[in-house]
């Protein structure tokens, strides 16, 4: 059993319980060559475990008659040494929560591109792409770093100063690459497009929107560019930068994952190791629970993708289903569960949502102290959302997710995952922050974190944070057991805005997240204890 365009022929797969393509392959591509409709930047797991099966799906339906091109601008070697081998083919694993799996061999994926401009057939061909009107989307995930033109020092990103300077001629950086493919278009009737990005970050359509702006007012302030590419940016007639939301958790290829389809007999399943140390293999491995939610600013026009489950709407309501989901449904519980999962010595979160204690307070935190300040965004049920988080996402044991990697800057995070409840709350006067017992636990938990001493006494490596070097020595000095001046050790940190989303002092919850800290500790095992003690 190959995973290769006759391999995929065998009947083999079929008795083996893999949901297999059901459309003419060979008509697809050629359709696809003929009149692509979108392409994807970013050949990693997210899209193949996701975008990729959505146009299987649609494709199966009937509803859809071309498929995907998909186009590497960092890392080449996913192209040559992981797609092109398999023909663009792969297997996805679906991980349930009940432990059982569902295998979908993956074959909507038509053509596979290096946005490489020194590759000149690869280079000819998405120009080629970029200048037929039959393209509608141009989507991303290419993580949030890749949207950025200067680093954290304000210094130019490989690259972009000689793309600036140069124009839209054999580009080097990612972005620079994306603008010239842009101005391919626009140089060829300014033709519509829509720009849309599907990384799982805020806002996300504004990010792409930004680094794209920059460049075509560099190029125009230059003078190497067409007149008026520009103005093409900014019509949102012609080409638009939705926002979007995606949540769908994908893994590294698991090992076990590995295993299960080799015993199934499938050849040539070893993993690559990229030279830039990316990890592909020819299966990825995800969670059954998926969302995409999508402004619905088209201006070519779309492919009906809410036929397979995504969600078109507004650009508020995207907002408001972002905001569900990262400042009260979803990742609250999960940046409670890292602090508290490192100090308990657990190395899986699936295995926390086995702790009674925890368990417990995992709900109150999201159905009793964040639910009553989430804005319903009307297309997802915000219980429904935090019933599947609790009782199907986070307990899937399938998941190799671990409180150590989501323990990972937690100081850029409790503005957000914290800080906005806080002042939803202190913005209504029919609720109290009184009633909190969760999230001050939390702030006090993670300033117990950050001493690297678990709760049985050992010590332990804290995650990375950029802030660690100005945060670890505010509670250096503090020893489990011995007697210590609390409000004089935490007032410092307690009250910085920037780190909790408010002065907790000024909050109400200053002296609570001092008790709670004094309380964890108070010796080995009060971590436990202080859990126990918040019914």
């Amino acid at each position: 059993m190959k995973l290769t365009k006759e391999g995929i022929k065998s009947s083999e797969w079929a008795e083996k319980g893999y949901s297999l393509p059901k459309f003419d392959f060979d008509k697809v591509q050629k359709a696809t060559k003929e009149a692509p409709f979108w392409i994807h930047f970013g050949a990693g797991n997210i899209f193949r475990a996701f975008q990729a099966n959505v146009v299987q799906e649609l494709l199966n339906k009937g509803v859809l008659d071309a498929g995907l091109v998909v186009a590497e601008g960092y890392d080449y070697e996913i192209i040559e040494k992981m797609y092109k081998p398999h023909d663009n083919i792969g297997a996805l694993v679906t991980l349930k929560s009940t432990g059982s799996v569902e295998k979908t061999v993956v074959a909507s994926i038509m053509e596979s591109l290096t946005a490489d401009s020194e590759n000149e057939a690869d280079w000819a061909r998405l120009c080629e792409i970029f200048r037929n009107p039959s393209l509608q989307m141009v989507t991303f995930t290419i993580t949030e770093k890749g949207y950025l033109l200067k680093n954290a020092a304000g210094v130019m990103m490989p690259g972009v100063e000689d793309d600036f300077a140069a124009g839209p001629v054999l580009p080097k950086s990612y972005i620079g690459k994306v603008v010239t493919l842009l101005h391919e278009r626009f140089a060829n009737g300014e033709l519509p497009v829509a720009m849309v990005s599907m990384d799982n970050c805020s806002h996300n359509g504004d990010k792409l929107y930004a680094a794209v702006r920059e460049f075509a007012e560099e190029w125009e302030n230059r003078g190497v560019c067409k007149p008026g590419f520009l103005a093409y940016i900014n019509d949102e007639s012609k080409v638009s930068f939705p926002w979007t939301m995606i949540d769908k958790i994908t893994p590294r290829p698991d090992s076990k994952v590995e295993k299960i389809l080799a015993d199934d007999g499938i050849e040539q399943l070893e993993p690559v190791i990229t030279s830039k140390k990316t990890y592909v293999a020819p299966f990825v491995n995800a969670e059954e629970v998926q969302y995409l939610v999508i402004e619905d600013k088209f201006p070519n026009g779309r492919p009906e993708l809410e036929k397979a489950g995504l969600y078109f709407t507004d650009r508020a309501t995207v907002d408001k289903v972002e905001k569900m989901k990262v400042c009260t449904c979803l990742n609250p519980l999960h940046t409670f569960l890292a602090v508290s999962g490192c100090l308990l010595g657990y190395t899986l979160i699936a295995d926390e949502m086995k702790d009674e204690d925890l368990l417990r307070l995992v709900k109150r935190l999201g159905y009793e102290e964040g639910l009553p300040v989430v804005v319903d965004p009307g297309i997802i049920k915000p219980k429904n959302f935090i019933d599947e988080v609790v009782n199907i996402r986070i307990p899937n044991p399938f998941m190799p997710d671990t409180p150590q990697r989501i323990a990972c800057d937690t100081s850029q995070k409790l503005s957000i995952r914290f800080g906005e409840t806080i002042k939803g709350y202190l913005a209504r006067k029919e609720l109290s922050v009184d009633s909190f017992e969760v999230i001050p636990l939390v702030e006090a938990l993670w300033l117990r974190y950050l001493m690297g001493v678990g709760d049985d006494g050992k010590a332990f490596e804290l995650s990375p944070d950029p802030l660690l070097n100005d945060v670890c020595p505010v509670v250096a000095n503090v020893k489990l057991g011995e007697k210590f001046d609390v409000h004089a050790t935490v007032e410092p940190l307690l009250k910085r805005k920037e780190i909790f989303g408010v002065d907790l002092y000024e909050a109400g919850l200053g002296a609570k997240v001092e008790a709670y800290f004094e309380k964890l500790t108070a010796g080995v095992g009060a971590v436990r204890n202080t859990l126990k003690s918040i019914s």
